[in-house]
């Protein structure tokens, strides 16, 4: 419910592709930007350069970013928590996409809760559901495991237990960071079933994105290079 007195976080939404900031960014998202000068970010420089390209005439000099990351703790941030408390009407931007999904920006926003503080999520693109939207695989029940682990072992098993799901009917997200695109695209095809449908959206809202849906074993034959590119994952079966 929030108190009376304490400011309102807005969890902003920031572009997913690079030049693509002004057709992507709603209204709503342009009116709050106009007001609000202090922002909790994952990545000062991808925030401040997140506004500018809008072109909405805002003072980036005269904003107040405050980092915060997966290891950070709140006593880093005492002062502009409090600010938060007394009144002060805070942001949150990812480095793309919507804030507090797969996101350290979460944190920020349990601690909202915790002290009555408003949370208003604003819309904008999220990547994760794109390509759900453009896989033609079940919208109706899919689960988001965010990053897959590193080690081959602990992969080959996470991937396992993720197929079984999908074979149960629901579609299953998950994603890489960029540079490690191509290992996991080759694991993917190596130790899940060929029958099983592959969903990859890549470079979502740029002028390069695509997304394409087909069995395993048809992208085993032709590798796309995904490498630096970001791009999401889905496992699961054709809606019918």
């Amino acid at each position: 419910m929030g108190t009376n007195t304490s400011g309102t976080l807005f969890l902003i939404p920031s572009a997913l592709a690079s030049g693509s900031e002004q057709a992507v960014t709603t209204p709503q998202v342009i009116e709050v930007l106009r007001h609000v000068r202090y922002f909790f970010v994952e990545n000062v420089r991808s925030a401040r350069r997140f506004i500018s390209a809008l072109k909405i005439g805002v003072d980036i000099g005269a904003l107040e970013f405050y980092e915060w990351h997966k290891k950070s703790d709140f006593h880093s941030l005492d002062a502009p928590l409090k600010k938060l408390l007394a009144g002060t009407d805070f942001g949150v931007i990812s480095e793309a996409g919507l804030p507090a999904v797969a996101d350290p920006g979460a944190q920020i926003v349990a601690w909202a809760h915790r002290h009555g503080v408003v949370v208003r999520p604003l819309t904008g693109a999220s990547s994760i559901f794109l390509t759900l939207m453009g896989s033609g695989l079940n919208g109706q029940a899919f689960c988001f495991h965010g990053y897959l682990p590193i080690d081959k072992g602990a992969r080959a098993r996470k991937l396992k237990e993720i197929e079984q799901a999908a074979r149960q009917g629901a579609a299953q997200i998950f994603m890489e960071t960029p540079y490690r695109n191509n290992a996991l695209l080759e694991a993917v095809v190596k130790q899940v079933q060929p029958d099983l449908h592959l969903c990859i959206g890549v470079s979502l809202t740029s002028p390069d994105e695509w997304i394409f849906t087909q069995p395993v074993k048809s992208w085993k034959q032709n590798l796309p290079d995904l490498h630096k590119k970001p791009a999401i994952f889905i496992l699961g079966q054709p809606s019918r």
